[in-house]
């Protein structure tokens, strides 16, 4: 007899449990009841954003046609496919942050090479509360040590990514990690258990107690009670993903394997059933040969662990044997524990006996969805109607350019980076530091760029513009370096979907996303939903973070955001496709530094003359016109110049003509203001000055002259005004210093 409380606890309503008694003409057994919660949660079932994402027309398309995948795959050439996808992993890293982090870098991983792919980058964006908060420290300090030790002993190299700080994120930090993998085209991996008679074969690790209900953990808001749910936190082991990641490759290869799928959120119950339902066939596995590390688990507990490293593989009938062999040959477990049916049935059975029997497709296909009400939060129209004129002029604009480099969120990432191995594999072009990385693809004249990018206080002023933000600095990133923005995948960071003001600002978050990723021609191919990020205290910024992937024809045809060591004299040139009355400074780092004010519009959004930017920034990398490039972002113009001198030792002095910014309302928002569209890059010679000009008007897109570089101070002046003079090396100093300082007050300790 199933207790209304168990159901419940679960996670499951009473519509959804009646839709289950329905659905097995019966009352089920506690480890069906259990499957249902895991694959009916909101992490497994995408019950409520399933309906918001059909704005996504490939999500929509696939989703339709049965063609889901691990992950993405986008051509590169006639040969090979790049394979990429962003997951989060925010609740477990919550509670036990550092194997939060490491297993959501393990698990994303996963979802590339069973799509047949060998994994070359990894990227991450991460984000805590401030860091003058011990717990906040101890939370950074951790995830950043459990990525970077799964991703360097896995021999991954982590590439780029972003890292954000704000109040907002106290104990609920985000941490999404995205993985990206080359696969020869023709070989393709699906996740389809086909064949009929054909064995099912588990391969990996032994199954634990670990990560149990850890889908249903995802679906639900942290609490006083978060820290008993870290059994629900898996537990990872890089070296022997290492070998996972090899085996998997090498059985891929020998053409025994007809269907392979991750173990991952749901662990068994996910990768029986979503195999099963895809090739529409079904599944018999008995839990008593699955190789177990206790000895006394229940079938509930092997059917809902979520042990890390783990596979299951679908093999043409009479060649188990040689599957086996493979994955033995890497020191790794391989057992038959089933084989396809024809029923449609995932019938899970203990030593012989049925212990479930469910329709593989009530479990995938038959998750209930909800559309939810809708309600757009008071406090919008609060936030937008700040007067952004009302605010005064500093005393010292540069002060507030040292107080910038001096904010964590804009600071050198060193700290963090130099944790992470960038150069393993030996295809990383670019060392962190650039717009977006750039990796050689070996086989291919071609290279790839990859950036991960969001900004989280765009989406609490205003979802939609916020959602286009992500997506048009993700491509302006890409374009920097050079690459053609080709495919997107997401990460939709949000809070309690169930509340209106909440489901609000994921649908609005979409709508934006979705009008920028079609504007681009970048198809959302792959992504992650992460809801019930709140606490107590409060949600967290409605957070999208944007995958992009870029394509350069030629990799030895890029550019670097740095200025040329032997550059004195570079022209520097700022780029604007398009002005904005406000300056940019509604949301900006500099309104909330300087006036504590998380407040005003966000920028400004021109899709149209975006896409001629990125298309300018390709056509002159591609002819060799730019001797550096780098977007104006976080901080403004003031910071993108100081970013450029900072990585390569070089001064400039930069002159700002008043008569080219005469649409810009004051010296603060031309300095610090993070009006979009806007690049400044650095030419050889006058006549490439001319020949940018000339191409730049065809586009609409103005050119200005700002200055040159040299020297080892950075000089910004208005007409005749000087507004800062600062030395690179002190620029540098404050940047690289700013994170370390505060790490150094060593509070860390778990309970603080």
């Amino acid at each position: 007899m199933i207790d209304p409380k168990m159901v419940q606890e679960m996670g499951l309503n009473e519509r959804e449990y009646q839709q289950i008694l329905d659905t097995l003409k019966r009352e089920p057994t506690v480890t069906e009841l259990g499957m249902f919660s895991v694959m009916w949660s909101e992490h497994c079932g995408y019950k409520y954003s399933r309906p918001v994402l059909s704005l996504f027309k490939n999500y929509k398309a696939a989703q339709e046609s049965g063609a889901l995948e691990n992950a993405g795959v986008i051509p590169l050439d006639d040969q090979f496919g790049i394979v990429f996808k962003v997951e989060s992993h925010n609740h477990p890293s919550a509670v036990e942050p550092f194997q939060g982090a490491a297993t959501g870098v393990g698990g994303i991983l996963r979802d590339i090479f069973t799509m047949g792919a060998r994994p070359i980058a990894n990227l991450n964006s991460l984000r805590f509360g401030p860091l003058d908060e011990p717990r906040n420290r101890y939370l950074f300090e951790h995830v950043v040590a459990g990525i970077s030790h799964y991703g360097n002993c896995v021999g991954v190299p982590t590439v780029a990514g972003e890292i954000y700080f704000n109040p907002c994120y106290s104990g609920n930090p985000l941490v999404n990690a995205m993985s990206v993998g080359v696969v020869d085209l023709d070989k393709i991996a699906s996740a389809a258990a086909s064949g009929v008679g054909n064995p099912v074969i588990y391969v990996g690790s032994s199954t634990g107690k670990d990560g149990i209900h850890g889908a249903t953990f995802a679906s639900v808001e942290l609490g006083p009670d978060s820290e008993s749910k870290r059994p629900n936190v898996q537990m990872g082991d890089p070296f022997l993903e290492k070998l996972l990641i090899e085996a998997t490759l090498e059985a891929l290869a020998s053409g025994h394997v007809v269907g392979i799928q991750d173990m991952g959120a749901a662990g068994l119950t996910c990768s029986t059933s979503e195999t099963a339902a895809k090739a529409s066939t079904g599944m018999e596995i008995d839990v008593r040969k699955v190789p177990l590390r206790e000895a006394d688990m229940t079938a509930y507990e092997i059917m809902l662990s979520e042990s890390q490293e783990r596979m299951l593989c679908i093999a043409k009938a009479g060649t188990e044997q040689a599957v086996i062999d493979i994955f033995k040959k890497w020191e790794l477990n391989a057992a038959v524990v089933g084989f396809v049916t024809d029923d449609g049935l995932v019938r899970i059975k203990d030593n012989g006996v049925v212990v479930a029997e469910i329709p593989a497709k009530a479990l995938t296909n038959e998750c209930p969805t909800y559309y939810l009400e809708t309600e757009e939060p008071a406090y919008i129209a609060q936030v937008q109607a700040f007067d952004l004129a009302s605010l005064p002029e500093p005393e010292d604009y540069g002060d507030v350019l040292l107080s910038l480099l001096d904010c964590p969120s804009i600071a050198s990432k060193g700290w963090v980076t130099d944790q992470y191995d960038s150069m393993v594999q030996t295809q990383t072009v670019h060392s962190p530091g650039a717009d977006a990385a750039i990796l050689r693809i070996r086989g291919s004249k071609k290279g790839i760029a990859v950036k991960l990018d969001g900004n989280g206080r765009y989406g609490y002023l205003d979802p939609f513009v916020g959602g286009q933000i992500a997506v048009v600095e993700a491509a302006r990133n890409v374009a920097c370096v050079g690459a053609r923005p080709v495919a997107v995948t997401d990460n939709l960071n949000f809070a309690n979907p169930e509340k209106p003001t909440g489901f609000w600002q994921f649908r609005r978050s979409v709508e934006g996303l979705a009008s920028a990723t079609e504007a681009f021609n970048t198809p959302v191919v792959s992504g992650n939903v992460s809801f019930y990020n709140e606490t107590p205290d409060g949600p967290i910024f409605p957070t999208p973070t944007i995958g992009m992937l870029g394509v350069l024809d030629d990799v030895n045809r890029r550019c670097g955001a740095a200025f040329r060591p032997d550059g004195e004299g570079d022209q520097l040139v700022l780029l604007t496709a398009y002005d904005d009355p406000t300056g940019g400074l509604g949301g900006s780092e500099y309104l909330n530094l300087q006036h504590g004010e998380q407040a005003g519009k966000p920028p400004i959004v021109n899709l149209e003359q975006e896409v001629k930017l990125t298309e300018l920034l390709v056509s002159c990398i591609g002819e060799g016109l730019f001797a550096s490039c780098h977007d104006v972002s976080d901080g403004g113009l003031a910071v993108c110049l100081a970013e450029m001198a900072i990585l390569s030792s070089e001064g400039a002095l930069v002159l700002l003509n008043p008569a080219d910014f005469v649409d810009t309302p004051s010296h603060s928002a031309l300095l610090f203001g993070e009006a979009q569209g806007r690049v400044v890059v650095a030419l050889r010679t006058e006549k490439q000055f001319t020949k940018l000009k000339e191409k730049a008007a065809v586009a609409g897109i103005k050119a200005a002259w700002i200055g040159t570089v040299g020297g080892d101070e950075l000089r910004i002046a208005v007409g005749p005004e000087v507004l800062t003079v600062h030395p690179v090396a002190e620029l540098a100093r404050v940047s690289d210093q700013a994170i370390p300082r505060r790490m150094e007050t060593r509070e860390l300790t778990e309970r603080a």
